[in-house]
């Protein structure tokens, strides 16, 4: 399953909010360095859909706000 995410890093609180079926955005602690609000990101949407975390892949937007992703049901 594909899914559109815009993520905001460095925000004060984490929040997830659905868009729609597959848009999603996400709101942060971590900064975007050192890959740390990729991580977040991946570890929130593996929760949301109840996988593991290697289950979330981001395969387009590595550097950007906005991301790809697939969840392996």
């Amino acid at each position: 399953m594909y899914i559109r995410v815009k993520v905001s890093p460095n925000a004060k609180k984490e929040i997830f909010k659905k868009i729609n079926e597959d848009h999603f955005e996400i709101s942060v602690k971590e900064k975007a360095e050192r890959n740390m609000a990729n991580k977040k990101v991946l570890e929130i949407v593996a929760n949301y859909f109840k996988v593991e975390n290697g289950k979330v892949r981001i395969v387009n937007g590595h550097r950007s706000l906005t991301k790809l992703l697939v969840v392996d049901m």
